[in-house]
């Protein structure tokens, strides 16, 4: 297997912002008291930073290949795991009698619960599975469909798909389990949708920089004609 001199580092950051935006998204719902025809844009604070997840995606299928970004997406799925596992165990756990006073294990359960309670893990392990690996699968078959050229559509097309699913999936499966009312569910839908396809736009030069920057150092630019797309398969 050829050796990479940033693919661990992208790696890394990828993993940080999917962690991160998981617990902001059960810590708070942002209302920035803007709405458009009447519906009002709220979102889970996660949104803030899970968009940068699409970002590293987009760079990891774009420079390296589906296959070396399958294995990150699931190196990113076992974190999540074991970050819900660890919040679970830590809320299991008797608390200091100081801490109690002003924290406490209501304030501890009503706002870090989340992130290990049955409905937020399987709705956000479900709709990360899903969007991931549709947007890195639409970005691959882009890639080899255009030759390689128009990046900025590829990188806002596929993450038109893959928000689009991971969105859905997400406030659909949480609003199940109770973890977000329904009265706000479509709200959730449409400001995240927006909020998250609008960062990578927004983001789109960052983006061109960083992938051109990758490819000339890892002088990699990998092109997926001949991948196997099943993203149940470990090995690269």
């Amino acid at each position: 297997m050829r050796s990479y001199r940033y693919l661990d580092v992208v790696m890394a950051a990828f993993v940080a912002v999917l962690l991160i935006s998981n617990v902001a998204s059960s810590a708070k719902i942002v209302d920035w008291g803007i709405g458009i025809v009447g519906l009002r844009l709220s979102f889970d604070a996660g949104t803030l930073l899970f968009p940068l997840s699409y970002i590293f995606g987009d760079v990891l299928t774009e420079v390296y290949g589906y296959e070396k970004s399958r294995r990150v997406i699931w190196t990113g799925f076992a974190a999540c795991i074991l970050l819900a596992v660890c919040f679970r165990v830590i809320q299991w756990l008797p608390g200091e009698a100081t801490w109690q006073e002003y924290a406490g294990d209501k304030a501890y359960g009503a706002i870090l619960s989340g992130v290990s309670s049955g409905g937020i893990v399987i709705a956000s392990l479900a709709a990360y599975f899903v969007g991931e690996f549709s947007n890195s699968f639409v970005l691959a078959k882009m890639k080899v469909w255009m030759e390689g050229r128009y990046l900025w559509m590829r990188t806002i097309g596929s993450t038109l798909v893959g928000e689009m699913l991971d969105t859905v999936l997400f406030v659909t499966i949480a609003s199940v389990f109770g973890v977000f009312p329904w009265s706000i569910a479509w709200s959730l839908m449409v400001a995240n949708f927006m909020f998250k396809v609008g960062i990578e736009v927004l983001c789109t030069p960052i983006t061109y920089r960083i992938v051109g920057f990758l490819k000339h150092a890892e002088q990699e630019d990998h092109f997926d004609r001949t991948t196997n797309f099943n993203p149940f398969i470990l090995r690269v």
